[in-house]
């Protein structure tokens, strides 16, 4: 591998990894935005002003909304992972014949490449979204919801 390859590659790798940690840890902002909503909802009088059952749906919508938004990081975050691991991969196994026609810095170019349609990208937003460590705190304050307004 040549070093400038090799400096190039590993440059890359440095920025999307950063780059897929801040993904993580918007994640967990959206999450705590989601309980807080939730828990703020439920504390909130709402008295005569807006039926109980309209005021779960609307917020059983904003929950819903924030899924469908934590789905769409997901999905732009294992982007870079596919890059990160392709890196890796690179960088693990070649020798310098193998990089001489590598470039790097293609995150995009590949990504451009691979690109599904219309619904092969709400088919990867979709099957992020139900991935369990992903739907867990979702469906769990949904069905709470949805219990509260049967109760109510």
């Amino acid at each position: 591998m040549n070093a400038d390859t090799h400096v190039k590659l590993g440059q890359e790798w440095a920025t999307l990894q950063n780059n897929h940690e801040r993904y993580e840890h918007s994640a967990l902002i959206i999450r705590i935005a989601a309980i807080v909503l939730f828990a703020a909802g439920i504390a909130w009088p709402h008295g005569e002003a807006l039926r109980p059952a309209v005021f779960f749906g609307i917020l059983c919508f904003v929950l819903c909304m924030l899924w469908a938004q934590e789905a769409i990081l997901r999905t732009s975050q294992a982007r870079l992972g596919e890059r990160l691991l392709q890196i890796e991969a690179m960088l693990r196994t070649a020798g310098d014949d193998d990089l001489s026609s590598t470039v790097a810095m293609q995150l995009h170019s590949d990504w451009q490449t691979r690109r599904p349609g219309s619904f092969g990208l709400m088919r990867e937003y979709a099957a992020n979204a139900i991935r369990p460590t992903i739907a867990f705190p979702y469906i769990v304050l949904v069905a709470l919801l949805l219990l509260l307004a049967l109760c109510h």
